[in-house]
């Protein structure tokens, strides 16, 4: 439902505002949750989110070719490893290089040996990272998609406590909101751009509603308090769009059912007009 709720909430005719052609592509099918059967407790509906993981990487990498900028909607934030996979596929075969920021409260750096739930949306950096199951980093035919000194994350502040040691043994830049809170979110990103920029040709961003606070953001599943503000939020994309090095976009973890009145996909509406180029004048 969370590509519906952006939907209703005008991101297509926002864009257009913008000056963009749109060309919505419609939902990947995805089985329901209750009519699978669960295989592995350690990695839940692995072959479904596989199979739907690749259907999408073979969708954002034609994008690409079409000289186009892939927008994913979701969803939980496992359909990042079939975005990345993508994005990388396509630089790959041109010898050019993705970076990766990652805004999300949590790390996702989770592998099937280090999980408490067993939930695929929490290892989805880890997946582009080259760890994991290899029926998930082996999608597209080669792994790593993303070199860790490539990939940034930002806003984190609810880690497992095995994942703090994948963190810390992948070498991944990390800020969290202390960091936020003490160097200020403009100077972050731009360090982070910068850090990126050194070895790569473009960023794709994949940022999970969940890294904002549940006061503007509560239609997420996993809500942790402290997040980043309104202004923070959006000025973290301004700054993205002001870099010139975007190729591609995820916006996910946008639940309705748990949602008021839609503003969490209203929000995330916004914030997306904001990493696209939105300014105030």
């Amino acid at each position: 439902m969370g590509p519906s709720a952006l939907r209703i909430a005008g991101l297509a005719e926002g864009l257009r505002g913008l000056g963009f052609s749109v060309d919505d592509i419609g939902d990947i099918p995805s089985p329901i949750p209750e009519l699978c059967n669960l295989e592995d407790k350690n990695a839940r509906y692995l072959p479904q989110i596989r199979e739907v993981c690749i259907k999408l990487s073979n969708m954002v990498s034609d994008v690409l070719k079409d000289g186009a900028v892939p927008l994913t909607i979701g969803g939980d934030h496992s359909l990042a490893i079939g975005s990345i996979a993508g994005v990388s596929s396509f630089l790959k075969e041109r010898d050019k290089n993705i970076g990766l920021i990652w805004l999300d409260a949590h790390g996702d750096m989770n592998t099937a040996e280090s999980t408490n739930s067993g939930n695929i949306h929490g290892m989805p950096l880890a997946v582009s990272l080259g760890l994991g199951a290899k029926a998930l980093t082996g999608i597209g035919g080669f792994f790593p998609k993303v070199e860790s000194n490539n990939a940034v994350l930002i806003g984190v502040r609810n880690l497992d406590e095995r994942e703090k040691g994948l963190i810390a043994d992948s070498g991944i830049k990390v800020y969290t909101m202390k960091e936020i809170d003490e160097k200020g979110v403009s100077n972050i990103i731009e360090e982070a751009v910068s850090l990126i920029a050194k070895n790569t040709d473009y960023i794709h961003l994949s940022f999970d509603m969940d890294v904002c606070d549940p006061s503007i953001a509560g239609g997420v599943g996993t809500a942790v308090k402290g997040g980043l503000s309104y202004r923070e939020a959006h000025l973290s994309m301004e700054k993205i769009a002001d870099s010139g090095m975007l190729c591609s976009m995820d916006m996910v973890e946008i639940n309705p059912i748990l949602d008021y009145k839609n503003a969490t996909a209203e929000l995330g509406a916004e914030l997306i007009l904001s990493a696209f180029g939105k300014r105030i004048f």
